[in-house]
């Protein structure tokens, strides 16, 4: 490889300007919920079909660095994830804005959105063999296993009753059973009304849990009318705080990259998982979990921008896309007459450095661009609630209907709103709805394919994770976390770890 091919970024400036054009474009279009990555993507795949290669490979990268951490501002400051991959920003990032320290939640995601994207580009550039030949060996067992696991770890995403987040997980994945059968053309819970047969949209569930359901309770809450002034000084970062939380901050990205470089999982799920190993991870932490927690910026935001990187990974060796935007990106690819795969550097060299380059430098470009208008964003947290809620209604309506232009995904938001309103009286978490609609169809997609190829023999199953190291380790993993799970064990774990502090402290 000539390492010169890596310099045709800064050699055509116009490459630079469209790269940085859309990292500013993908930020403000992830922060509008309903507007997803993949969604701000598609306009300008659809703006650079009569651009030449390069230039519009460089705009839909940078579109993909800006979309996926503009997810968090909406997420911080109003509550509604702008980006799936926002979600677990949620957790922490709402309520430092409650106490008025949005813009320290702003800058602390950027940062750290940054750092994560480019641990997940150098991963790209100098772990891509080795990872590739990681994804290569899971089978759809090892996915559903996996899928599995994440369903066990809402009860610790939740901080509340483990059963009441097992409920609310079961139901997300209920709505995800509803609609059409992709393998037989059934028609499930549908009830005859059309507009089921294409599913539950994962956006209005969003937007409807906790936008919605988030007005609906701070009208339902006197104490929540209160406007919290925002600490607003000037914009920079605390270098202390950054190297104080980068090994949680490597950590994470670890998992983004390792998450992010299997096709079909992307951001929202390495989001999830990062935030659940920090929770478990993290002692002591100066604010707790939940409540504006910083370490529950760190974690998601990090990992999700990691993931960025690692998901062009099965793209460039194998021609799989890791996530909806690198298949968009694959898309454009063969518009402009280049295949994606093991081929492209041989055939088309300059191009596979040029993907490398932009997401390195799209991270650094990143950055600057985060920082820009946090102070106006962060006025938002101080507008008066009885201005603020109508014009969050009416933005999660219109971004809604923007997500797929069909008014019955309103009406799904509206129910889901009010569900979600309830759900959070009776303290069930809303984020765990979600997160089971995000894995119910990840859980019943690999099941099936795992019965497929064994033709539906359960011993098939268990001989082969025996005969597989790597589904061994997932399987011995996720027995241990459902041990964990049974009361008594939890019980016996925190007598044995109480002695053990006690033991220390004499």
């Amino acid at each position: 490889m000539n390492i010169s091919d890596f310099f045709t970024l800064f050699l055509q400036p116009e490459l630079l300007l469209c790269l940085a054009g859309g990292v500013v474009f993908g930020i403000y279009g992830g922060a509008i919920p309903g507007i997803s990555v993949a969604m701000a993507a598609s306009l300008v795949v659809s703006m650079t079909f009569t651009w030449d290669a390069m230039p519009a490979i460089a705009a839909i990268i940078g579109v993909h660095i800006g979309g996926v951490y503009g997810g968090s501002r909406s997420a911080i400051l109003l509550n509604v994830p702008g980006t799936p991959a926002a979600l677990a920003t949620t957790f922490d990032g709402y309520p430092m804005a409650k106490k008025g320290e949005a813009t320290h939640a702003l800058v602390t995601t950027a940062v750290e959105s940054v750092v994560g994207g480019i641990l997940g580009a150098i991963a790209l550039l100098v772990a891509a063999p080795a990872l590739v030949k990681l994804a290569l060996l899971f089978a759809p067992r090892d996915y559903f296993m996996i899928s599995f696991m994440g369903i066990m770890l809402l009860g610790s995403l939740s901080g509340g009753s483990f059963n009441k987040a097992i409920f609310a997980g079961l139901f997300g994945m209920f709505l995800g059973c509803i609609g059409m059968d992709g393998m037989t053309a059934v028609k499930r819970f549908t009830y005859d009304n059309v507009n089921l047969m294409s599913g539950i949209d994962m956006i209005a569930v969003c937007i409807g849990m906790f936008g919605l359901s988030e007005c609906l309770f701070q009208i339902g809450d006197p104490r929540e009318s209160k406007v919290k002034k925002q600490n607003i000084g000037k914009i920079r970062i605390n270098i202390k705080e950054v190297v104080e939380h980068f090994p949680l901050t490597l950590r994470s990205s670890v998992i983004g990259i390792a998450i992010g470089a299997l096709p079909g999982t992307g951001g929202n799920i390495a989001s999830i998982v990062a935030y659940s190993q920090a929770k478990k991870t993290v002692k002591n932490p100066k604010v707790p979990f939940g409540e504006g927690a910083i370490e529950g910026l760190v974690a998601p935001e990090s990992a999700n921008n990691a993931a960025v990187g690692a998901a062009y990974i099965p793209m460039l060796a194998l021609g799989i896309p890791g996530d909806a935007t690198a298949g968009l990106l694959i898309a454009a690819l063969y518009m402009h007459g280049i295949t994606p795969g093991p081929t492209l550097f041989e055939n088309s060299r300059s191009i596979y450095c040029l993907i490398i380059a932009c997401i390195l430098i799209g991270n650094l470009i990143l950055l600057p661009a985060s920082l820009s208008g946090l102070k106006l964003f962060a006025k938002i947290a101080e507008v008066p609630k009885h201005v603020l809620l109508p014009l969050i209604v009416m933005l999660c309506v219109v971004g809604t209907y923007a997500a797929n232009g069909n008014i019955w995904d309103v009406y799904i938001m509206l129910i889901m709103g009010v569900i979600g309103y309830f759900m959070r009286i009776h303290d069930f978490p809303t984020g765990s709805v979600v997160l089971g609609l995000i894995l119910g169809s990840l859980i019943e997609l690999n099941f099936r394919r795992h019965v497929q190829s064994t033709y539906g023999e359960l011993g098939t199953f268990f001989a082969r994770i025996i005969a597989s190291p790597l589904s061994c380790v997932i399987f011995i993993i996720l027995v241990v976390i459902l041990i964990r799970q049974i009361p008594y064990v939890k019980k016996l774990q925190k007598n044995i770890l109480k002695r053990i502090r006690d033991g220390r402290s004499r």
